[in-house]
């Protein structure tokens, strides 16, 4: 397969993807989340309830599932050797909260604010922070040449998401403010050892 073609199907699927999301925030807002059938939002973005779960697995996943964690690793590996582990970290997260549209933006803080007022989600929300938890281990690894193992490297990946959780919480229960920087904030705080 040409590399044109694999990209043209990854932005297709991302598109796709992206109008399942919207529909089903739309349904969640006019019905609510509990209300609202997997079979409802597959009629909402014309396509076959099959179609829906190769894409999510659950309807849960609707609102947990993104397609930004390649974009995250990608920009992660390509910053400067140099930069410590949270440095390159933060400016890997920062480069792709920055290069979200306005439109992205807002339907990401909508999904928040729903993840984290619904128990369901915040439980099934956790679970993949863990699975996050798991990619900042295995990038820290490649970095630095440590091991999964190793206390500290788990220790670095649960602090940088414990920061993730907080400022998802902040924001939802804040939405007028500006993500970015407060994911920015709190990473600064972060790496100046968190002082109080």
């Amino acid at each position: 397969m040409k590399p044109t073609q694999a990209g043209l199907r990854e932005r297709k699927k991302a598109k796709t993807m992206a109008s399942i999301q919207l529909h089903a925030l739309q349904l969640f807002r006019q019905y609510g989340y509990k209300a609202t059938t997997v079979e409802q939002i597959a009629e909402a973005a014309e396509i076959s309830y099959s179609t829906f779960f190769r894409y999510f697995s659950t309807k849960e996943d609707v609102l947990l599932i993104d397609n930004y964690d390649p974009l995250l690793v990608a920009s992660f590996e390509s910053q400067p050797a140099h930069l410590t582990p949270l440095m390159a970290l933060r400016n890997a997260m920062l480069s792709g909260a920055k290069e979200m549209t306005p439109q992205e933006l807002s339907t990401m803080r909508e999904r928040n604010e729903l993840v984290m007022s619904v128990p369901e989600l915040r439980a099934a929300m956790i679970n993949n922070m863990v699975n996050m938890m798991d990619l900042i281990i295995e990038l820290t690894c490649r970095r630095t040449g440590r091991e999964r193992e190793d206390l500290a490297v788990r220790a670095f990946a649960g602090a940088v998401i414990g920061v993730n959780i907080s400022v998802m919480q902040y924001y939802a229960e804040h939405p007028e403010a500006d993500f970015l920087a407060l994911l920015e904030e709190a990473l600064n705080k972060l790496e100046a050892g968190l002082p109080l």
